[in-house]
């Protein structure tokens, strides 16, 4: 018997064995979940966005991952719902089987044929794994940063391991600012706080404008600052030069723009997220477009 051509032939016959095995898996889950959902639809970005961004925000009131990151990471790694293991595996974000996996699995070529995928009952399931999914050590420090640092969570999933693409950070921010993501990354309690401070904030400088026209006594223009030059000749008379001054408040005041967040501010200008809250007197983290922020002690 010739040996060498019969190992070749057993192992075309394992690998044709394994392959009709992972087929035969696939099928069976695929039929599962068009029994489970026969009407199941496919999603466009926005409708994944309405469908999921609940859950998302939940997720992050739990574990304290912004909502802006989930969703990302959710359209990038699912293609918005419609990618093969989102629809028939309810996997999101990609999840292998490990060790302590008990469930079902789904075969999918990825980093190597065949690689093996976790099968959830629900997307929710998924939502959830995934957030437990990052409280593993390795990505411990992201927890240490501002919930509405999504570039720095970005930046950092990347460092971590999280994803071998090197332009993974970058799709994840261009789809958050994209798509405004980041408006997920306050909770209600948090929205209804800053209407209500609009809300007070609008009333007193209402008040305040009405007070001033009733009360302000009309006075002249401020008199110009002038310093007298001393003459260099006993016999020129002495010339006065008006020196204009500028406002110091100018300069200890920054105005919040779109994307900013209490942390990079406080980078910008060597502070702390605790000193420039403690400065303007913030109860938290939250901020908004156009606020004025006192970055001078």
């Amino acid at each position: 018997m010739n040996y060498r051509l019969l190992l070749p032939i057993l192992l075309l016959f394992f690998t044709a064995c394994s392959s009709r095995k992972y087929s035969r898996n696939n099928r069976q889950i695929e039929k599962q979940a068009k029994k489970a959902n026969p009407d199941a639809l496919s999603y466009t970005t926005l409708s994944y966005i309405d469908a999921f961004k609940g859950v998302a925000v939940e997720e992050m009131n739990t574990f304290g991952i912004p909502a802006s990151i989930t969703l990302a990471q959710g359209i990038l790694e699912s293609g918005s719902g419609n990618g093969s293991l989102a629809k028939y595996a309810n996997n999101h974000f990609g999840i292998k089987v490990t060790s302590e996996w008990k469930g079902k699995g789904y075969y999918k070529d990825d980093d190597k044929k065949n690689d093996c995928f976790r099968v959830y009952k629900d997307a929710r399931q998924s939502y959830k794994d995934h957030s437990e999914f990052l409280k593993r050590k390795r990505y411990s420090a992201l927890f240490q940063l501002d919930k509405n640092d999504y570039k720095n969570w970005a930046y950092g999933l990347k460092q971590a391991g999280y994803a071998t693409n090197p332009k993974y950070p970058d799709l994840l921010i261009n789809l958050i600012e994209k798509y405004q993501l980041h408006q997920y990354d306050q909770s209600e309690s948090e929205k209804q706080k800053i209407i209500r401070e609009d809300r007070v904030f609008t009333e007193i400088n209402a008040n305040i404008a009405v007070e001033q026209k009733k009360f302000a006594p009309v006075s002249a223009p401020p008199s110009k600052q002038v310093i007298t030059t001393p003459d260099s000749t006993a016999d020129t008379p002495q010339v006065s030069t008006p020196v204009y001054t500028a406002s110091s408040n100018t300069s200890k005041y920054y105005t919040v723009k779109q994307g900013d967040t209490l942390y990079n501010i406080s980078k910008r200008y060597n502070l702390s997220v605790e000193e420039l809250r403690a400065i303007n007197n913030l109860l938290d983290s939250g901020i908004k477009i156009g606020q004025q922020l006192q970055i001078v002690k």
